[in-house]
Protein backbone atom coordinates (compact mmCIF):
# COMPACT_ATOMS: atom_id res chain seq x y z
CA UNK A 1 0.00 0.00 0.00
CA UNK A 2 3.25 2.30 0.35
CA UNK A 3 4.52 1.58 -2.87
CA UNK A 4 0.65 2.85 -4.29
CA UNK A 5 0.39 6.07 -2.04
CA UNK A 6 3.95 7.21 -3.14
CA UNK A 7 2.84 6.52 -7.06
CA UNK A 8 -0.33 8.55 -6.22
CA UNK A 9 1.60 11.50 -5.09
CA UNK A 10 4.47 10.92 -7.89
CA UNK A 11 2.03 11.26 -10.84
CA UNK A 12 0.13 14.10 -9.04
CA UNK A 13 3.26 15.83 -9.30
CA UNK A 14 4.23 15.04 -12.29
CA UNK A 15 1.06 16.03 -13.94
CA UNK A 16 1.20 19.23 -12.04
CA UNK A 17 3.79 20.51 -14.63
CA UNK A 18 2.29 22.10 -17.21
CA UNK A 19 4.42 21.79 -20.39
CA UNK A 20 2.20 24.17 -22.47
CA UNK A 21 2.94 27.34 -19.15
CA UNK A 22 6.69 26.10 -19.04
CA UNK A 23 7.08 26.55 -22.84
CA UNK A 24 5.18 29.76 -23.02
CA UNK A 25 7.44 30.84 -20.48
CA UNK A 26 10.53 29.98 -22.48
CA UNK A 27 9.78 31.50 -25.65
CA UNK A 28 8.65 34.83 -23.58
CA UNK A 29 4.89 34.64 -24.39
CA UNK A 30 1.90 35.48 -21.90
CA UNK A 31 0.23 32.26 -20.40
CA UNK A 32 -1.78 30.27 -22.59
CA UNK A 33 -4.52 30.49 -20.00
CA UNK A 34 -5.27 34.19 -20.55
CA UNK A 35 -6.16 33.70 -24.32
CA UNK A 36 -8.95 31.73 -26.34
CA UNK A 37 -10.57 29.08 -23.95
CA UNK A 38 -8.25 29.46 -21.24
CA UNK A 39 -6.67 26.29 -21.19
CA UNK A 40 -3.52 24.98 -21.42
CA UNK A 41 -3.83 22.00 -23.19
CA UNK A 42 -2.59 21.31 -27.19
CA UNK A 43 -5.29 22.62 -28.70
CA UNK A 44 -4.85 26.03 -26.95
CA UNK A 45 -1.05 26.10 -27.86
CA UNK A 46 -2.10 25.61 -31.18
CA UNK A 47 -4.47 28.49 -31.42
CA UNK A 48 -1.11 30.90 -29.66
CA UNK A 49 1.73 29.48 -31.66
CA UNK A 50 0.92 27.04 -33.99
CA UNK A 51 0.82 23.41 -35.08
CA UNK A 52 4.78 22.57 -34.07
CA UNK A 53 4.55 23.64 -30.58
CA UNK A 54 0.97 22.56 -30.31
CA UNK A 55 2.29 18.99 -31.34
CA UNK A 56 5.77 19.40 -29.09
CA UNK A 57 3.66 19.93 -26.20
CA UNK A 58 1.29 17.13 -26.77
CA UNK A 59 4.40 14.88 -27.00
CA UNK A 60 5.36 16.50 -23.67
CA UNK A 61 2.47 15.59 -22.01
CA UNK A 62 1.82 12.26 -23.46
CA UNK A 63 5.76 11.14 -22.75
CA UNK A 64 5.04 12.00 -19.56
CA UNK A 65 2.07 9.79 -19.32
CA UNK A 66 3.85 6.77 -20.71
CA UNK A 67 6.49 7.17 -18.32
CA UNK A 68 4.06 7.44 -15.11
CA UNK A 69 2.07 4.28 -16.95
CA UNK A 70 5.18 2.51 -17.29
CA UNK A 71 5.93 2.79 -13.07
CA UNK A 72 2.97 2.10 -12.71
CA UNK A 73 2.91 -1.29 -13.90
CA UNK A 74 6.07 -2.13 -12.96
CA UNK A 75 6.11 -0.94 -9.20
CA UNK A 76 1.91 -1.79 -8.64
CA UNK A 77 -0.18 -5.08 -9.23
CA UNK A 78 -1.27 -3.94 -12.94
CA UNK A 79 -5.61 -3.47 -11.47
CA UNK A 80 -3.95 -0.53 -9.68
CA UNK A 81 -2.67 1.22 -12.44
CA UNK A 82 -5.90 2.97 -13.65
CA UNK A 83 -5.98 4.99 -10.18
CA UNK A 84 -2.80 6.57 -10.65
CA UNK A 85 -4.02 7.60 -13.88
CA UNK A 86 -6.51 9.21 -12.33
CA UNK A 87 -4.00 10.77 -10.16
CA UNK A 88 -2.13 12.28 -13.43
CA UNK A 89 -5.18 13.48 -14.71
CA UNK A 90 -5.95 15.30 -10.87
CA UNK A 91 -2.37 16.81 -11.08
CA UNK A 92 -2.65 17.97 -14.51
CA UNK A 93 -6.45 19.83 -13.57
CA UNK A 94 -5.42 21.08 -10.29
CA UNK A 95 -1.65 21.32 -10.82
CA UNK A 96 0.02 22.59 -7.39
CA UNK A 97 2.99 24.47 -9.23
CA UNK A 98 0.46 26.78 -11.07
CA UNK A 99 -2.39 27.95 -9.04
CA UNK A 100 -3.98 24.87 -9.39
CA UNK A 101 -5.52 26.03 -12.76
CA UNK A 102 -4.49 23.51 -15.35
CA UNK A 103 -5.50 21.41 -18.45
CA UNK A 104 -8.25 18.69 -18.82
CA UNK A 105 -6.40 15.97 -19.01
CA UNK A 106 -7.11 14.22 -23.00
CA UNK A 107 -3.37 14.27 -23.94
CA UNK A 108 -2.71 12.14 -20.36
CA UNK A 109 -5.16 10.03 -20.83
CA UNK A 110 -3.79 9.17 -24.20
CA UNK A 111 -0.43 8.41 -23.50
CA UNK A 112 -1.25 6.64 -19.68
CA UNK A 113 -3.72 4.50 -21.44
CA UNK A 114 -1.51 4.32 -25.03
CA UNK A 115 0.76 1.25 -22.88
CA UNK A 116 -2.63 -0.15 -21.04
CA UNK A 117 -4.79 -0.58 -24.81
CA UNK A 118 -2.15 0.37 -27.40
CA UNK A 119 -4.81 -0.47 -29.93
CA UNK A 120 -7.44 1.56 -27.90
CA UNK A 121 -5.30 4.59 -28.11
CA UNK A 122 -4.88 4.07 -31.95
CA UNK A 123 -8.42 4.19 -32.26
CA UNK A 124 -9.21 6.89 -30.30
CA UNK A 125 -6.54 8.89 -32.21
CA UNK A 126 -8.91 7.95 -35.01
CA UNK A 127 -12.33 8.83 -33.88
CA UNK A 128 -10.95 11.93 -32.75
CA UNK A 129 -9.77 12.92 -36.10
CA UNK A 130 -13.30 11.55 -37.99
CA UNK A 131 -14.78 13.64 -35.41
CA UNK A 132 -12.88 16.93 -35.53
CA UNK A 133 -13.32 17.10 -39.49
CA UNK A 134 -17.11 16.46 -38.96
CA UNK A 135 -17.79 18.89 -36.39
CA UNK A 136 -14.84 21.38 -35.93
CA UNK A 137 -15.24 20.72 -32.09
CA UNK A 138 -12.08 19.78 -30.46
CA UNK A 139 -13.49 19.26 -26.89
CA UNK A 140 -16.51 17.13 -28.75
CA UNK A 141 -13.80 15.11 -30.69
CA UNK A 142 -11.94 14.83 -27.27
CA UNK A 143 -15.78 13.06 -25.50
CA UNK A 144 -15.28 10.32 -28.32
CA UNK A 145 -11.70 9.82 -27.12
CA UNK A 146 -12.40 9.64 -23.82
CA UNK A 147 -14.82 7.39 -24.20
CA UNK A 148 -12.51 4.78 -26.54
CA UNK A 149 -9.82 4.81 -23.78
CA UNK A 150 -11.71 4.17 -21.06
CA UNK A 151 -13.40 1.08 -23.19
CA UNK A 152 -10.20 -0.22 -24.15
CA UNK A 153 -9.18 0.11 -20.02
CA UNK A 154 -11.90 -1.98 -19.82
CA UNK A 155 -11.29 -4.85 -22.37
CA UNK A 156 -7.90 -4.61 -21.05
CA UNK A 157 -8.91 -5.76 -17.51
CA UNK A 158 -11.44 -7.91 -18.53
CA UNK A 159 -14.12 -5.40 -16.26
CA UNK A 160 -12.18 -6.06 -13.43
CA UNK A 161 -13.99 -3.95 -10.66
CA UNK A 162 -10.93 -1.96 -9.03
CA UNK A 163 -9.59 -0.86 -12.71
CA UNK A 164 -13.07 -0.11 -13.86
CA UNK A 165 -13.54 1.69 -11.42
CA UNK A 166 -10.41 3.90 -12.31
CA UNK A 167 -11.09 4.20 -15.70
CA UNK A 168 -14.52 5.21 -15.00
CA UNK A 169 -13.52 7.60 -12.03
CA UNK A 170 -11.20 9.15 -14.84
CA UNK A 171 -13.91 9.63 -17.92
CA UNK A 172 -16.31 11.21 -15.35
CA UNK A 173 -13.25 13.87 -14.28
CA UNK A 174 -12.18 14.75 -17.94
CA UNK A 175 -15.85 15.13 -19.22
CA UNK A 176 -16.33 17.28 -16.02
CA UNK A 177 -13.17 19.18 -16.99
CA UNK A 178 -15.40 19.98 -20.28
CA UNK A 179 -18.03 21.30 -18.22
CA UNK A 180 -17.19 25.18 -19.37
CA UNK A 181 -17.03 24.24 -22.92
CA UNK A 182 -20.61 22.77 -23.09
CA UNK A 183 -21.73 25.52 -21.18
CA UNK A 184 -20.35 27.55 -24.11
CA UNK A 185 -21.67 25.55 -26.95
CA UNK A 186 -24.85 25.80 -25.43
CA UNK A 187 -24.81 29.58 -25.07
CA UNK A 188 -23.74 29.96 -28.37
CA UNK A 189 -26.50 27.96 -30.10
CA UNK A 190 -29.37 29.93 -28.37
Amino acid sequence: MMIFTILLITAYVAGSVNFSILVFRLLGKEDPRKHFSGNPGATNVFRQAGAGWALFVLLLDMGRAVCVALMALCLLKADYAPWIGLSLILGNRFPCFHNFRGGKGVANYLGFTAIIAPVAAGLSVLGWGILFAMLRLPFISSFLMVLILSGGTLLAYDGRPIPTAGAIATAILIFYNHKSNLMNLKASSK
